[in-house]
């Protein structure tokens, strides 16, 4: 047996290769590098604008895709020349991509503080890893969810009680309980988000997870835009399963994970049936046995997976600095949004309550996707526009609490800050809005 390379011990490639940037960062472009802190790839990178000028991109939507981290970058070249097969290859290669592979989940379990005896199931992303829970829990399952979840957490299950928008979080706590008390005798599942996609508001995890058990139930989070900026700790929390995505976490090479208890993993039929889900098959199947296994058929996406370790291992060594660094920078936005007359905020629970780097807005007097559009076009600056994939919620944040978010006008602009994100980027956002309210 030759003594193999992990995903940490692989080789560093050479300064250029086919995934360098063309633009290295000592040739002064394309990476902007923080203070003892990590680099993202493409912060600053210019771009076009109508008075023909080019500007340094201000990227305020990393809510919506996160730029590739450079540690990422460097793990995924690294892992190029040994790409091989994983589990079943016999030569060097795939025994060090193997390797590599199950290294990262090691990784991430570590990332979210899972039981060792969890499983780890690598994904496409939030919304596949959400349904392949909503396809694993037990035939009768009552799932309550509230309607300020995002799409892929609001919509895949088979039988699910929806609560209202809470006006507090001690609102969501009481209302999740009594839903819970209320539910048929039998299989339980409370599913919440961690941090608002659309107002970046911290929701009461722990508490909500303490109302679960109280309740004979699990608690499934949507970490998606929680992990980006903070730490999350599933064994402290008392969660029981956890959902992201590679792509928000600055590894945009197509991985997510769900993590968490394995009985019903294990004992639901493979999510997707093929190669590597089926232990053996002839007259009938066996499937195998490890939910990670029997939830993972067919070749995964290796490089995805090593890219998602290691910005999990980049960000554990980055918390304190990136969180008070974003901090201030959500400060400075808000303050100034707050300055300007004609944008209103939209938030659920009041302007203190604890928030991600995210930020939605309206502006009087002008469609959200024009505001997007503009500030695209003249200023250089990327923002998202839309009801980001929350309908129910972005609708209940601007007043239609019938339900119906179709019009062109029930949308909202959403700025989303990141590691490259700078004080100048916030700034120009603001005295661009400021200039398109004077017009």
């Amino acid at each position: 047996m030759p003594t193999l390379l992990t995903r940490s011990t692989l080789p560093v490639p050479p300064a250029r290769s086919a995934f360098t940037p063309a633009v290295t960062p000592a040739e002064g472009a394309g990476v902007q590098v923080l203070p003892a802190g990590p680099r993202v790839i493409g912060a600053d990178v210019p771009v076009p604008v109508r008075d023909g000028r080019h500007v340094p991109y201000a990227n305020l939507d990393y809510a919506a895709s996160a730029p590739c981290l450079e540690a990422v970058h460097e793990a995924v070249t690294r892992a190029l020349p040994y790409y091989s097969s994983v589990h079943r290859g016999a030569g060097y290669a795939s025994q060090v991509t193997t390797g590599a592979y199950e290294e990262a989940r090691e990784t991430v379990r570590s990332f979210v503080g899972a039981w060792r005896r969890s499983a780890v199931v690598f994904t496409r992303n939030t919304t596949d890893a959400m349904n392949l829970l909503a396809h694993a829990v037990p035939a009768g399952t009552s799932v309550v969810v509230f309607e300020t979840e995002h799409h892929a957490s609001l919509l895949p299950w088979r039988r699910a009680v929806r609560l209202p928008a809470p006006a507090t979080p001690a609102e969501a706590i009481s209302a999740a309980d009594r839903a819970l008390r209320e539910s048929p005798v039998g299989a339980r599942l409370l599913v919440v988000t961690a941090a608002s996609n659309v107002t970046g508001e911290l929701w009461p995890i722990e508490e909500l997870a303490q109302v679960a058990r109280r309740n004979g139930a699990r608690i499934a989070v949507d970490a998606a835009q929680l992990v980006p900026h903070r730490p999350i700790d599933m064994t402290a929390l008392g969660l029981d399963y956890v959902a992201f995505s590679g792509h928000k976490l600055y590894a945009p090479f197509g991985a997510g994970v769900l993590a968490g208890r394995a009985d019903w993993l294990r004992a639901a039929g493979p999510y997707l049936k093929g190669g590597g889900a089926s232990a053996s098959v002839g007259r009938t199947t066996r499937w195998a046995a490890s939910a990670e296994q029997r939830h993972e058929a067919g070749s995964p996406n290796v490089l995805g997976v090593i890219a998602l370790a290691a910005a999990c291992e980049t960000l554990s060594d980055a918390w304190d600095s990136l969180a008070a660094r974003e901090e201030a920078l959500v400060k400075r936005l808000r303050s100034g949004l707050a300055a300007l007359p004609s944008v209103r905020e939209l938030n659920l629970w009041g302007d203190r309550a604890p928030r991600v780097g995210i930020v939605s807005f309206v502006v009087d007097g002008w469609n959200a996707r024009d505001v997007a559009l503009t500030l695209s076009e003249e200023y250089g600056i990327g923002v998202r526009d839309g009801k980001f994939c929350a309908h129910p919620f972005v609708g209940h944040l601007l007043g239609r609490d019938d339900g119906d978010c179709t019009a062109g006008r029930d949308t909202a602009v959403r700025a989303s800050l990141g590691i490259g994100t700078s004080e100048e980027h916030i700034d120009r956002l603001l005295t661009a809005l400021a200039e398109l309210a004077a017009r």
